[in-house]
């Protein structure tokens, strides 16, 4: 019985893949460093250099604090329009590397209207909301053979006609609204970023489709966010959403498009494919924000 499913399998794979070829593409092997590096590439962008691609995503934010219950402090909606461009290094090979940049909007966890100023549940006070717009995001360049020497491999996990591919990302760094005594006093920013991708394999494996749209799952565990002025309580926001990759930009939903178009016009398309500019975070853009305010008061 055994033989038997494991032959019906390999003729199965056999005829997909000849399928693949008689339609003029091929079927990508997750175990080989390149068709996986490829595979990564058409599940963040797209088939080809400066073609863009958007992802959506909405959710919910919610706080989480030692002794008392969970609280549901906003909705939200966010996106990420980004392009993969080609890379060459001698050692490496060729490879590619992403550049993005992406918005959340806090939503009324009621009303889901776009939330402008809100009242602080702890501290009773009114503060501006100081929504999610980082640019740039953007990645190190992937290649086939990692700067340790070592084959690409992604953690792809096959079930059915499912593909699975997991991805967390511990974070721990100097929070820029701090001092230069971190090390010794604390102060660090501490959060985790979970992305969790589910694809069709059909889809994503045959090179006769140009790209594949998968699903994505996103929960951040974090500090409170610095607009908040939680002035250093206890506690850590949770975000959990889930979304996918558009067709295009126009498939956003219309709170998105028309915020951006009011207040973030630059985002309606992908940062240049040479941008080298240092990422921005929630914490880097508020420290501008404030910095800025500040300037202008001294000016009065």
């Amino acid at each position: 019985m055994k033989k038997t499913m494991l032959f019906t399998a390999i003729l199965a794979m056999a005829a997909s893949a000849a399928s693949a070829q008689s339609k003029g593409g091929r079927m990508l092997n997750p175990d080989k460093p390149e068709d996986a590096l490829e595979i990564a590439k058409r599940v963040q962008c797209g088939e080809a250099d400066g073609k863009p691609a958007v992802y959506h995503w909405a959710g919910k934010v919610y706080s989480r604090v030692q002794g008392e219950p969970d609280r549901h402090l906003f909705n939200g909606e966010g996106m990420n329009i980004r392009q993969c461009v080609s890379v060459d290094d001698p050692k490496r090979g060729k490879g590619w590397r992403l550049v993005s940049r992406e918005i959340m909007l806090y939503l009324d966890p009621k009303t889901n209207e776009i939330v402008r100023q809100w009242e602080n549940p702890w501290t009773k006070e009114v503060v501006e909301v100081f929504h999610i717009a980082n640019d740039p995001v953007n990645q190190r360049p992937q290649f086939p053979i990692g700067t340790d020497g070592k084959p690409y491999k992604a953690s792809f996990r096959r079930e059915g006609r499912w593909i699975f591919q997991p991805f967390e990302a511990p974070l721990f760094y100097q929070n820029v609204l701090q001092g230069d005594y971190q090390d010794y006093v604390g102060g660090k920013y501490h959060a985790m970023e979970i992305f969790d991708f589910a694809y069709e394999a059909d889809e994503m494996l045959n090179t006769k489709n140009a790209t594949a749209y998968p699903i994505v799952s996103w929960v951040r565990i974090s500090d409170w966010m610095p607009w908040m002025k939680m002035r250093g309580r206890q506690g850590q926001m949770v975000f959990n959403a889930m979304g996918n990759k558009l067709k295009g930009y126009d498939e956003l939903p219309k709170v998105l498009k028309d915020e951006i178009a009011l207040n973030y016009p630059a985002y309606t398309a992908a940062p240049p494919g040479d941008d080298m500019r240092p990422n921005a975070t929630t914490w880097t853009e508020f420290k501008k924000h404030v910095d800025s305010q500040r300037a202008a008061e001294r000016k009065k």
